[in-house]
């Protein structure tokens, strides 16, 4: 069995731990949003929990773009 081109491999590492990154983030969002309402969590500690869980979704985003330009750059 020929094992992938070293280029597509690095496509799939990337495509996983994109795909890790928003799985956890929103396990992580979700959990967090139940556990500050139930134990009374200041309004500011969400608001931090949110941004950070944005900035996560966006870097997720922006190496999703990488990955899209990776895959069409190869095509050409």
């Amino acid at each position: 069995m020929t094992r992938p081109p070293d280029h597509e491999m690095a496509i799939a590492r990337r495509s996983r731990m994109v795909a890790m990154v928003i799985v956890g983030t929103a396990l992580l969002w979700m959990v967090a949003q139940f556990a500050g309402a139930n134990l009374g969590v200041p309004v500011r500690w969400m608001v931090l929990i949110d941004l950070i869980a944005l900035a996560a979704l966006a870097w997720a985003m922006i190496v999703a773009v990488g990955i899209w330009k990776m895959r069409r750059d190869k095509e050409n």
